[in-house]
């Protein structure tokens, strides 16, 4: 296989690499349980929402983007010149601005929208919750359960 060639496949295989771990991205809904979450007990809470705003969940940074786009974009920059002073220049030029653009492009991959939920809870007690999904799910004056385990904290009905 000639270098051209062998170089289009490894990118071709990076490139799938980086959309399959940025598809395996945890959901962080208020009705999805990760399996490191299951069999765990919760206190339950009642309470009625208050309030709600929509907002953005920023998006995550495995730097999987970032290295599989250094690795393309060195892989292409390395082709540019006529040297191999220009090679290797092209290569360090096309790895930097490729891992700026892979990151990029995994982070606005993973970002998602969710809604800020404003609860009273039965005890008096405010709190907010910040959890992936639409802002039409829950409405002012819905009686919901906040479930928490300690370290996470979620709304259901």
């Amino acid at each position: 296989m000639s270098g051209f060639i062998r170089s289009r496949v490894i990118a071709i295989g990076l490139v799938a690499t980086a959309l399959l771990v940025v598809g395996c991205a945890p959901s962080i809904r208020g009705d999805t349980y990760q399996r490191g979450q299951t069999m765990r007990a919760q206190s339950v809470e009642l309470g009625v929402v208050e309030s709600l705003r929509p907002v953005q969940i920023e998006g995550r940074q495995s730097g999987a983007g970032a290295a599989t786009g250094a690795v393309i974009g060195g892989l292409g920059g390395s082709q540019v010149g006529g040297g191999s002073r220009a090679h290797v220049a092209g290569a360090v030029v096309g790895a930097i601005v490729g891992g700026a653009i892979g990151n990029a492009v995994e982070r606005d991959a993973t970002k998602a929208n969710g809604v800020e939920i404003t609860v009273r809870l039965d005890s008096g007690r405010m709190l907010a919750v910040v959890q992936e999904g639409s802002f039409d799910e829950f409405r002012p004056g819905d009686r919901i359960r906040v479930l928490s385990d300690g370290y996470t904290t979620r709304v259901s009905r």
